[in-house]
């Protein structure tokens, strides 16, 4: 039976019990709940420090309270999941591993009393551990919640589905989410299925995969009518894929400290399972053929983009075809002619009046140069911005037209699981980080760069052929006839574009 009793270094204890693990029937243990900590007490003349374990609530996923088949068993059981971070064996690196804690409750002869108890004990592990979810400008799904998980089996090294089987099914199931898991099919299969789909059957919409199947939730999102509440359906992202930048940029904002493959896997796990939902940048793109795309986390030209697509040869190995492609790229370096303008981060310029209008909306001048805006029914927010063959505000910034090796507009702080690109973005501060190269940068120094990314000092290093400026729209105009631009990691039309953010337009489960 518990009973409430204080503790000898005078923390509240709430719940007190006396009880066997579930794997050892012979020992004794001392369960102590605080109101932060699980704590679990052998009766062993051993030492105190080494028969005592104190588990943080903050790492509680869930608790469940059950009984066996065996009808001839009165006893009931109560198992609380935890992943604290530790350090692995093999190494000083720190990250989320299961440790669960189950225990035998079998004081009573009736069954249904010692259900009754368990049930209890779960139940206050649960609440205690939710109230010390810290949302901030966030906010927790209710609970039990129902998430659809759409699976990319190929991404990546083509493990997505073992991966979930093996780490992710089992830790939804410790936290009692309820969830569907859906294999995508096909190029565009997702896009089309949540442009359809009767999202108030989940709470959220998962994706396993690299960062191109969240592409597609996005865009799909925003193409349905009802686009404005479609997308702010909670979404989550768990690394299935090589480039995982967005997946290592939820795990960066959480403050942890840099995990990769599986590890990375199981932190944004543990994230989804505390369901905190907060506000997410999103940025448009205008192509001048009069598309519009939605990007969460990137807009590329040049170096960046060219690795990113010619190194899809090399997918096999992982994360490392970056690397790869990197190194390739660098023995034949490509300079490219373009203009380049932006409106800064400070500029007082509006660019959103009142309520979000819709893509078919049309920007029209009147007699006294001012703007009027058109409504039509359906499709994603618009914007003030000029037309691409407008010329720009005064308060922009022109940089002269020049040749570029690069140029890389970053919404989020990770450009790949091991490239921290702009290291001071947030989830959602209306902020595009663009950064630029320009030519006459060796390659010795590019490289330096681009090995100084990875740990996020490379705004810190002195390069002068590197320019970083916090925005909050763009202007872009290759001139060189040949290139590739990448949104998201996705090529798009060759050409004059613009971009701009959309600040907290979509939700995501972060920490």
């Amino acid at each position: 039976m518990d009973r409430k009793r204080p503790e000898a270094d005078s923390k509240e204890v709430t719940l007190y019990g006396e009880f066997s693990p579930n794997n050892n029937l012979k020992v004794r243990c001392v369960v102590n709940l605080t109101e932060r900590e699980f704590i679990v007490q052998r009766l062993t003349s051993a030492p105190a420090r080494r028969s005592k374990v104190v588990l943080s609530l903050r790492d509680c996923v869930g608790c469940r309270a059950y009984q066996k088949e065996d009808k001839a068993d009165p006893a009931a059981y109560f198992a609380a999941y935890f992943y604290p971070l530790k350090c692995r064996r093999v190494s000083s690196r720190v990250s989320r591993q299961r440790v669960e804690q189950c225990f035998r409750l079998s004081a009573l002869q009736d069954p249904r009393a010692n259900l009754e108890e368990a049930e209890k004990w779960a139940r206050a592990v649960r609440e205690r551990s939710a109230r010390q979810q810290q949302p901030g400008d966030g906010v927790l799904l209710s609970c039990p919640c129902r998430m659809l998980l759409l699976v990319n089996p190929q991404s990546g090294k083509g493990q997505a589905l073992t991966l979930y089987n093996s780490q992710i099914k089992p830790m939804l199931n410790d936290a009692g989410i309820r969830h569907t898991m859906l294999p995508t099919e096909h190029q565009n299969h997702a896009r089309e299925f949540v442009k359809g789909a009767d999202l108030s059957q989940w709470d959220a919409l998962v994706i396993m995969s690299g960062d191109g199947l969240l592409y597609e939730v996005i865009n799909g999102l925003l193409e349905r009518s009802d686009w404005e509440e479609a997308i702010r359906t909670p979404l989550g992202i768990l690394p299935g894929g090589s480039g995982n930048a967005l997946a290592a940029s939820i795990h960066h904002y959480s403050g942890a400290s840099p995990v990769f493959g599986e590890d990375l896997l199981v932190s944004c796990g543990f994230l989804l399972c505390r369901a905190a939902v907060f506000p997410m940048d999103l940025v448009s793109v205008h192509l001048s053929s009069g598309q519009r795309l939605f990007s969460f986390l990137s807009l590329a030209w040049g170096f960046v983009a060219d690795v990113d697509v010619e190194s899809e040869k090399y997918r096999h190995f992982g994360s490392a075809r970056f690397t790869v492609g990197t190194l390739v790229r660098l023995a034949s370096l490509r300079i490219y002619r373009g203009r380049l303008a932006y409106l800064p981060a400070g500029s007082s310029t509006v660019l959103h009046r009142g309520a979000p209008l819709p893509v078919q909306s049309c920007p029209s001048r009147n007699s006294n140069n001012s703007v009027t805006l058109r409504r039509t029914e359906g499709g994603p927010p618009d914007s003030l911005l000029p037309p691409l063959d407008q010329p720009l505000p005064d308060d922009w910034v022109a940089v002269r037209e020049q040749d570029f090796v690069l140029m890389l507009a970053m919404h989020q702080s990770h450009l790949a699981e091991d490239l921290l690109a702009a290291p001071d973005a947030s989830l959602s501060d209306g902020v595009i980080h663009l950064f630029y190269v320009t030519a006459g940068i060796s390659r010795a120094a590019l490289l330096r760069l681009f090995r100084a990314m990875e740990k996020g000092t490379h705004l810190a290093a002195p390069c002068q052929h590197l320019v970083h400026a916090k925005v909050r729209a763009l202007r872009l105009e290759p001139l060189s006839p040949k290139g590739v631009i990448t949104v998201d990691g996705e090529v798009v039309e060759y050409g004059p574009l613009q971009a701009e953010a959309h600040r907290g337009l979509a939700r995501m489960i972060s920490g």
